[in-house]
């Protein structure tokens, strides 16, 4: 039995309220597919039953759906432009800036299942060996508990790992496991998994050299999406690099950044406040 409007607009209302994703009614006919885990998982008999309950329970399982209904679409080397630009010039700098530290810090937003951390750690390990003995973190994020579990074990299927990740690197980074393949544990080892919904509270975070927000905040309203640019710009370095989606601009949206083109993809740097004195202020670190 399809949903009714109703039941479908209260769906998106709460996909709204808790995740920040807006979803509309062509989105309306995955809802079975993304909702029917969670009904078998509850032991209702339909998807109509998990509405009513979500109505008589405020906030119990309100997460646990919204999580649901979140898109999870990646694969490993995603638009490859980006990865190019961190080999051929973004980490080169970084590398001569945090020559003295040796800390390396990344963070990859709304990450879904971790392909794209663990292109990025491939990336850095195949062309960086010298980054063996920094202190190297690719914070993975995600809304999603069984996401931020499947990124923690680095366990994808023949489909997965044949999308984007060419074979030369499938077998120097990763071990067949019956029909599945794992992530070396020296990949795995620089992957620091964390549960955060984007558009609600962040609490303390680390200073960020590197930060892929990419195909995430086009499910989110305008100010949504400025929050969150905003609190990005916050918390990434002021010679930080910021990389979002090949299809997402920052066109007629607040967000202190610039636009900045390396090699044949767009990143975005942040635009530097100045203090009473004309010199950048320096933003605090904490760790996470």
């Amino acid at each position: 039995m399809a949903l009714s409007e109703t039941d479908v607009t209260y769906l998106q209302q709460l996909a709204v309220r808790r995740s920040g994703n807006v979803l509309t009614h062509k989105h309306t006919y995955l809802m079975e597919s993304w909702l029917t885990p969670v009904v078998e998982e509850l032991g209702l008999p339909n998807i109509e039953a998990l509405v009513a309950e979500l109505k008589r329970t405020p906030g119990r399982y309100d997460d646990h759906v919204a999580a649901a209904m979140t898109i999870n679409e990646t694969s490993f080397f995603r638009d490859v432009q980006p990865f190019e630009a961190l080999r051929r010039t973004v980490i080169p700098a970084l590398i001569q800036e945090r020559s003295r530290t040796k800390q390396l810090v990344i963070w990859s937003g709304a990450c879904s299942s971790g392909q794209e951390s663990y292109t990025t750690a491939i990336t850095l390990r195949e062309y960086f060996p010298q980054l063996v003995s920094w202190n190297v973190r690719i914070v993975a994020t995600d809304i999603c508990d069984e996401m931020l579990e499947r990124t923690r074990a680095g366990l994808y299927s023949q489909q997965e790992v044949s999308r984007g990740l060419p074979s030369a690197l499938l077998a120097k980074y990763f071990t067949r496991e019956g029909l599945k393949w794992r992530a070396h544990a020296e990949l795995r080892k620089w992957i620091d998994c964390r549960k955060l919904n984007l558009a609600g509270r962040w609490g303390i975070m680390p200073r960020f050299d590197i930060v892929f927000m990419r195909n995430v905040l086009i499910y989110f309203d305008q100010a949504v999406k400025e929050s969150v640019l905003q609190r990005t710009a916050s918390n990434l370095a002021p010679d930080g690099y910021l990389f979002l989606g090949g299809g997402e601009s920052m066109v007629n949206l607040n967000a202190p950044f610039r636009r900045e083109t390396i090699d044949r993809t767009v990143c975005f740097r942040p635009e530097l406040q100045l203090g009473s004195q004309g010199r950048p202020v320096s933003l605090s670190q904490s760790n996470w």
